[in-house]
C-alpha cells in the first residue's frame, strides 16, 4: 500500500462538519484528487489505526473531499482530539 500520507492531505474543519461529527460520527479530510474511496479507507484505517465504516467524496474548489464515517466503538471526537482537530 501506498504511504497514507500521500493520500490524506489533512482535515477538513468548518462548523458544518463540527456538526456532523457530533451527530454521525464523522470527519472530513482533503484528500489526493485521484484517490479512490477504497484507498481513503486504507488509508484513514492505517493513520489513526481504527476502522472505518463508509467513506463518501465530492469534488470541491478546494480539492476532492473524504467524509469517513466511523462505526460507533471508534468515537470520531476522539480521533478528531488525537490530532489536534478539536
Amino acid at each position: 500500500m501506498k504511504d497514507p500520507y500521500d493520500i490524506i492531505y489533512h482535515p477538513y474543519a468548518t462548523e458544518k462538519t463540527t456538526d456532523s461529527t457530533d451527530k454521525n460520527n464523522t470527519l472530513e479530510f482533503i484528500v489526493k484528487r485521484t484517490a479512490t474511496k477504497k484507498e481513503i479507507k486504507k488509508a484513514v484505517e492505517k493513520m489513526f489505526d481504527v476502522k472505518v465504516l463508509h467513506v463518501r467524496t465530492r469534488i470541491a474548489k478546494d480539492g476532492k473531499h473524504a467524509i469517513v464515517r466511523f462505526p460507533p466503538e471508534y468515537k470520531a471526537v476522539d480521533i478528531g482530539m488525537r490530532i489536534g482537530l478539536y
